[in-house]
């Protein structure tokens, strides 16, 4: 066991600290097959062959997110002593579910949660658990507030959530059984934050209509953008309606070990649960999520199940099963490596590196300002800027294919308000001044890497809906099938904003008034179309709520796009769906 435990470690701090090898290196599936497919082995072989197979065909094929220019995506660069504790915690096979098989386990986490409240200024009565990420925790918090405020599933439940939220939200939301209506997709403002007028005023529509309010999800750090939303106007507006506030705060949430951080995430303390992912800001290896609830209670009381072969295991007074605390009865030990990493380093070396970042964040600000090529196209926030070459929205994919194929660094691309961006996550502890300034430096005047060309099947025919003014005879009669005919008088409301319909609508012959908060904001004539907006999916079968009004302002004839219609035609023409999710982006910026 010390020979085979000697050769691994030796073999990792080689790969490890191997400085020449790129952030990604990608393969094909036909590639993969060959270097690892066939059957079991049926008689064993010797450990060093095997070894030896993970570091030249499976290790190589990886991202490498320690490398200091890995800028694409937010998990990043973990700790070895984080690593040597998820190997004792393996080694020993660490059952951590009850207090029973794992005291000492159990008091470790409780420890670390401990530390956890404190940091983001929760109550002694808070609770909370490692989790396996922030979508796990994202999925226990969902149910935890719906037990605590209203129990089993009802019709008429409402959650809401931003268009910036993590899609882990819409796919929470859908296993534990909440229907397209009972989820609200909100528009955020220009700074990609959800205010509290525009979830008041959604929330009125639905008391109105005789739904319940009851769960916010607000974000301590959007993914995609690093956006805050203002947390203590939502957290006040939530308790006015005794409505559940989550933060996800996944990545954002550690940012309160700095200044700055805890300045941006102002009123953090305020929600009654908060995700955080120790695997992201605190340089844990995967898997090390974490869910707090203020009131530790409500976290029990959703998912303790007594079982009659669990009897034994049954938690004494002062004691904690974490098992009753979420999803999973087995569960190894996550506290393990966060305790060995924050006793080994000191919590004031993560705050210093999470510091550091911040100030990377800034000088990646201040490169791009200065540029007379690259602009900013959202505010930087916490460790993400977004950003793009002036005028070139066209060369995001190809830039961000450059970079990768240069083997300098690695970003990604986003959109914000319907436009592609370039993507830099800076939030890893390796990284330094220079990497930042090497990778902007290349994105100035690199040549985007070319893309396939798109599959173009429509023939230029015209017609008298300019959406569908490419599509031949026969593609225009398949659109027409797919749809039916509807008109409305003058003065009829067509949708209201908030509604949950989802039809979506061309105007074939009339004119039709947009009206929001009482104003007409404009006014769409024949060829025109609206609803696109509620009509394409957010993610997880889950869309955004209307956005504005629409009366006729005289008799109009429509032609309505059911919901599975419309993504039917959508799949069969894709150019479709690009000019409707940019038509639905700008109207969106339009109705803030």
């Amino acid at each position: 066991m010390r020979a085979l435990g000697y050769r691994t470690v030796d073999a990792l701090v080689d790969w490890l600290s191997d400085d020449s090898l790129p952030p990604l290196r990608k393969a094909t599936p036909a590639e993969m097959a060959a270097r690892l497919g066939g059957p079991p082995p049926a008689a064993g072989a010797p450990f060093d062959d095997a070894l030896d197979v993970l570091f030249r065909d499976v290790l190589p094929f990886t991202s490498r997110a320690a490398h200091p220019r890995f800028f694409a995506y937010v998990p990043f660069a973990g700790t070895w002593p984080g690593a040597l504790g998820d190997f004792v915690a393996s080694a020993c096979n660490v059952f951590a579910g009850s207090w029973q098989e794992a005291a000492g386990p159990t008091q470790l986490e409780l420890e670390i949660i401990g530390w956890f409240k404190e940091w983001v200024g929760y109550p002694a009565g808070a609770a909370g658990s490692l989790v396996s990420g922030g979508s796990a925790a994202n999925l226990t918090a969902l149910a935890c507030a719906r037990e605590t405020l209203v129990g089993a599933m009802r019709d008429d439940l409402v959650v809401y959530a931003s268009d910036q939220a993590h899609s882990s939200i819409g796919r929470s939301a859908r296993i534990l059984g909440f229907r397209p209506d009972h989820v609200r997709v909100l528009p955020v403002a220009d700074d990609l934050r959800l205010e509290p007028a525009t979830l008041a005023a959604a929330m009125a529509a639905d008391d109105a209509a005789g739904r319940l309010p009851f769960l916010v999800v607000a974000n301590g750090g959007a993914t995609s953008t690093g956006a805050v939303d203002p947390i203590r106007g939502l957290a006040e507006l939530c308790r006015e309606r005794n409505a559940w506030l989550h933060v996800d705060a996944a990545y954002g949430g550690f940012g309160v070990l700095t200044d700055r951080g805890r300045a941006a995430l102002d009123g953090l303390e305020a929600a009654d649960s908060i995700t955080l992912d120790p695997h992201k800001w605190l340089y844990q290896p995967y898997e090390c999520g974490c869910l707090l609830v203020r009131d530790g209670r409500t976290l029990r009381h959703a998912f303790k199940i007594t079982s009659d072969y669990l009897r034994d295991a049954e938690a004494d007074a002062g004691s904690v099963n974490f098992a009753d605390y979420g999803l999973q009865l087995t569960r190894t030990s996550r506290a393990f490596k966060l305790w060995l990493s924050l006793r080994t380093f000191g919590v004031d070396a993560f705050r210093a590196a999470i510091d550091r970042t911040l100030d990377l964040a800034q000088l990646a600000r201040e490169c791009i300002e200065a540029s007379d090529v690259l602009e900013l196209a959202a505010p930087p926030s916490l460790g993400i800027v977004c950003f793009r070459r002036s005028g070139g929205d066209d060369e995001v994919d190809g830039l961000v294919a450059a970079l990768e194929e240069s083997g300098l660094g690695l970003i990604s691309s986003t959109r914000v308000h319907g436009r592609s961006v370039l993507r830099l996550c800076i939030l890893n502890h390796t990284t330094r001044a220079e990497d930042v300034e090497r990778v902007l430096a290349f994105l100035e005047t690199a040549q985007p890497v070319a893309a396939a060309a798109a599959y173009d099947r429509h023939a230029a025919v015209p017609s008298t809906v300019p959406l569908f003014a490419r599509l031949d005879p026969a593609e225009s009669h398949a659109v027409t099938l797919g749809s039916s005919e509807r008109r409305a008088a003058a003065g009829e409301t067509i949708v209201e904003r908030w509604d949950t319909t989802r039809d979506f609508f061309v105007v074939e012959e009339g004119l039709i008034d947009v009206i929001l908060e009482g104003e007409i904001v404009t006014t769409l004539r024949t060829g025109d179309y609206f609803g696109e907006i509620a009509a394409l999916e957010w993610g997880a079968g889950f869309a955004r709520s209307r956005a504005a009004t629409v009366v006729a302002r005289d008799d109009v004839r429509l032609r309505v796009f059911e919901t599975q219609s419309l993504v039917l035609l959508l799949e069969e023409f894709p150019r479709l769906e690009a000019e409707l999710r940019h038509t639905a982006h700008e109207r969106l910026r339009r109705a803030r």
